[in-house]
């Protein structure tokens, strides 16, 4: 019996799908031939009810005298009454209404059936793993007893999680492992550097006109080395930043980001122009967040613009978009596609290419996105910040 039950479990789809519409289909059947033949036993009742009407008919001689007992020679039943007929009536018309009715109600039922035993289970499983790992959580395993279609494919998700899991805990540990690394090459890197400023003071404090030069130059370098371990300590942090969110007001948001935009472009003599459209008093945002990423993108926008920066602000659904654009020559090709990477730049100078990446960083922090596009009139660089 356990063997017949485990094989029963262990049946595919399609064979359990036939046998329970062959269940239900025998089942309709019995169904049918039981109401047919109480629909004729109640037209019997109903017309037993009803006395016969019979004629005996005799043989006589010439002389009028019956010969014998007589015969039966015809039967009829008394009218039924207008009430009884449309019952009979109905009787009779009942087995060929309710075939459909009977065939439906089992095959609906063999669908619940076969849904609950063969399906329910796996699906909610699969539909819970899928919810999971959509949240970033692998800790959870896919079982499956089955050896039917849908075990195999619990089975195939369950391998899928384990490599999956496997993939995260690989790449966490580079992760970690790139942490440790740029946070070991930026100490390393301070102590010849302030040992390099010690003997370039020394040169430019003393020695000859040229010598005095050329410490210059060091100096120029060493600045640039300091700055470039200086970022490196800021991306480790960064890395590690969450948003701190809370009912920002977005009257002193757009305040506050217009003051900051106007001493920045005033400073490197660019106009600047700004939009607000947002509507809302608050939102539950981060705000010293946004303004980090604002600075970061006016800054950019001021490397490359003519004579203006316009700051677009814009309310949707579930957040906030920050917008800059410039009148400059826009984003070239490769730059669309590696601007928000670490340490792109198009440019030789002082510039290490992390402004755009770490303005894609926290905007992803703050459930949002960063977006470049080019524009009729120049670059503009798109912020998404979602209101928790």
């Amino acid at each position: 019996m356990e063997s017949v039950k485990r094989r029963w479990y262990n049946m595919s789809l399609r064979k359990a799908l036939v046998c329970y519409v062959t269940a239900a289909a025998v089942l309709a059947l019995a169904l049918c031939a039981i109401t047919s033949n109480l629909c004729d036993f109640l037209v019997k009742e109903i017309y037993e009810a009803y006395p016969e009407t019979v004629e005996k008919y005799y043989l006589t001689n010439e002389r009028g005298e019956r010969l014998g007992d007589g015969s039966y020679v015809g039967r009829d039943f008394v009218p039924l009454s207008a009430k009884d007929q449309r019952m009979v009536d109905i009787l009779r018309a009942f087995p060929g209404v309710i075939i459909p009715v009977y065939s439906a109600l089992c095959i609906l039922a063999a669908a619940l059936l076969f849904y609950r035993d063969k399906l329910k289970k796996p699906l909610a499983e699969l539909r819970l793993a899928s919810e999971k790992i959509s949240n970033n959580d692998l800790n959870f395993t896919v079982a499956s007893d089955r050896d039917d279609e849908l075990g195999q494919l619990c089975a195939s998700f369950e391998t899928m999680r384990e490599a999956l899991a496997q993939n995260f805990s690989e790449m966490w540990r580079q992760m970690e492992e790139r942490k440790r690394l740029n946070a070991a090459f930026a100490h390393d890197l301070r102590t010849p550097l302030t040992v390099l400023k010690g003997y370039n003071e020394m040169l430019q404090a003393g020695g000859d006109e040229q010598t005095r030069a050329t410490a210059v130059t060091m100096q120029r370098h060493i600045s640039r080395l300091e700055h470039y371990a200086d970022t490196m300590s800021q991306l480790r942090r960064l890395e590690d930043t969450q948003p701190i969110c809370q009912q920002t007001p977005l009257k002193t948001l757009a305040a506050s980001l217009h003051e900051s935009g106007s001493i920045l472009c005033g400073q490197m003599g660019r106009q600047f122009f700004m939009q607000n459209k947002v509507n809302s008093p608050t939102l539950t945002l981060d705000g010293d967040l946004i303004s980090q990423v604002h600075s970061n993108l006016i800054a950019n926008a001021i490397r490359y613009a003519v004579a203006s920066v316009t700051l677009c602000l814009e309310e949707t659904q579930d957040g906030l978009l920050l917008s800059v654009s410039d009148d400059g020559p826009g984003f070239d090709k490769i730059s669309l596609e590696k601007a928000a990477d670490p340490y792109f730049t198009r440019e030789k100078a002082d510039h290490f290419g992390l402004g755009l990446y770490t303005s894609k960083i926290l905007c992803e922090h703050h459930g949002g996105w960063l977006r470049l596009e080019n524009t009729p009139s120049g670059a503009n660089v798109t912020a998404f910040f979602k209101s928790r």
